[in-house]
């Protein structure tokens, strides 16, 4: 590592994304605008190019928060530089058991969603959005629609934006509920009106993706993120977390703990810290833990596992994965084999059964 872990002990760590969520009418435009709203995309817009929004956003070490961590800015570059018609989707479809984080922003801060796709937009070339809402998120979906509405009505989506001459609108899809919907191919597929099913790669959705024109996928949490490191900079956000796994994150507790829900902390935070510190400990005793949504393998509750920094790199090295950040808890009464069985259920209902092993089985 580059320097010490940023716990979400240390007084120098600052809630961003969460700063706002649980505020009475935070979802509105006026709140927004009273605590800063928009002015980070009405400064970049008139003094960065696309280039240079890229190239902070590749400098803060930002990953995708949706699971599968691939470097934000990277995958911004792959975007063509033709002129021609991008198109940029927020991946909202929240479905892996688990996973809790999106909805909170979706519903309570959802400006600052929009503001994070108006930078992601211009820095890829995108002038159309699009927010795929999974079919469950009712409220999210209408706040979010809310939003659009203000938003267009006082200037900040629509035409010529800040008067900077880049043209941005934003647009939401409810979902009809298919967890398969979360996986990128498949959610173009539902924008199109197809079945949604997953596409061969190549072609890559940045060379031909939604109605064959290049797009870009990202995760609501990645898109809110982007918001903070373009006003305070890319080392503001790189000091926290560790060598692989910069900045905050949202992490997610359920099962038997005494205070479970979402929890903005520095990635590299450990175990221990997130369930004893911040969730207040198990109430019961627990013999594992599903560490980043319940596609990804369970880990012994031990020790040593506690004393793991949650990290892309270190969860790997434990024979796991990050994924959503969203820890689950199994406590020892329940069997293993049972609490795997329900698991596989629900993949097993979700698929989509293209592929024949996951229709058939091997």
């Amino acid at each position: 590592m580059t320097g010490p872990i940023l716990s979400g002990l240390d007084p120098r760590f600052e809630r961003t994304l969460y700063a706002h969520v649980g505020k009475e009418g935070s979802w509105t435009l006026d709140y927004y605008l009273r605590h800063g709203g928009y002015e980070t995309a009405k400064r970049v817009l008139k003094e960065k190019t696309p280039e240079e929004v890229t190239e902070e956003v590749k400098r803060s070490g930002l990953r995708g928060r949706g699971g599968a961590g691939f470097p934000t800015g990277v995958k911004w570059s792959f975007m063509p530089k033709d002129g021609k018609q991008h198109y940029l989707i927020c991946n909202a479809d929240e479905s892996e058991p688990g996973s809790f984080k999106d909805r909170y922003i979706l519903e309570d801060v959802p400006h600052l969603l929009l503001e994070g796709m108006i930078l992601a937009g211009y820095a890829i070339g995108a002038t159309v959005g699009y927010i795929y809402v999974r079919g469950e998120y009712r409220r999210a979906a209408d706040r979010l629609e809310a939003a659009i509405g203000e938003a267009r009505a006082r200037g900040y989506l629509g035409k010529n934006l800040f008067g900077t001459g880049f043209s941005f609108d934003v647009h939401v899809h409810r979902g009809a509920g298919a967890y398969i919907c979360g996986e990128e191919t498949a959610l173009m597929n539902s924008l199109e009106g197809l079945r949604a099913n997953p596409r061969l790669k190549p072609p890559f959705p940045a060379q031909s993706g939604l109605w064959g024109k290049p797009t870009t996928i990202n995760n609501v949490e990645t898109l809110a993120a982007v918001v903070p490191i373009l006003e305070r900079g890319a080392d503001w956000f790189a000091q926290m977390g560790t060598e692989q796994s910069k900045g905050m994150k949202l992490y997610q507790v359920s099962g038997p703990v005494k205070r479970p829900g979402v929890y903005e902390l520095p990635m590299g935070t450990t175990f221990r810290e997130l369930l004893y510190e911040w969730a207040g400990g198990p109430l019961e005793p627990i013999q594992a833990l599903i560490p980043g949504g319940s596609s990804t393998p369970p880990l012994p509750f031990t020790e040593e596992v506690l004393d793991t920094p949650m990290s892309y790199e270190h969860l790997q090295a434990k024979g796991s994965m990050l994924g959503t950040g969203g820890v689950i808890l199994i406590p020892e009464r329940v069997s293993m084999v049972d609490a795997m069985w329900n698991v596989t259920r629900f993949y097993a209902h979700e698929s989509c059964g293209k592929c024949t092993p996951c229709r058939e089985g091997v």
